[in-house]
């Protein structure tokens, strides 16, 4: 049965957008069999989060906090995915104008109450964003897909 990835991610000035493209092109390998969606996280909801074998969230840093768009993402699924999708692999690039610890962490403390399994680490854009952090989201996608595919997760 072929698995499932999950993109949901949230852009401002195109940038989370770039790294998002590159997390997918890098999830849609043509040696890996996974089926994969990418969604704005206002599209994306409960339905799409339960089909998902694994997830990739992308944000943002708003203020050292994740974007608000991501965090209605959680708050309209949090309590209806309750015992559904524990367990599931998870994990994040984000785009920083700072060093994205913010974002970041409070991610980690909302999917911990899912909970995910965070299986890799985030990708962190600080600043302008560079050729070798988009080489970098395009191994998230494809590491992710693989250990989709492969059971690791």
């Amino acid at each position: 049965m072929v698995k499932n990835l999950l993109i949901i991610y949230h852009s401002k000035d195109g940038n989370t957008t770039k790294m998002a493209d590159a997390v997918f092109s890098g999830a849609d390998h043509a040696d890996i069999d996974v089926d994969v969606r990418m969604l704005l996280a206002k599209d994306a909801d409960l339905e799409e989060l339960l089909w998902a074998d694994g997830l990739i969230l992308g944000t943002p840093e708003n203020f050292g906090y994740m974007s608000g768009a991501l965090k209605d993402f959680f708050d309209r699924t949090y309590y209806p995915a309750e015992g559904k999708v524990e367990g599931l692999p998870y994990c994040v690039s984000i785009c920083a104008g700072n060093d994205g610890a913010g974002a970041l962490r409070s991610i980690r403390r909302i999917v911990k109450g899912y909970p995910f399994k965070e299986v890799q680490e985030p990708v962190i854009s600080q600043g302008k964003l560079e050729d070798k952090v988009i080489e970098s989201c395009k191994e998230l996608g494809m590491y992710m897909a693989a250990g989709i595919e492969n059971g690791l997760f």
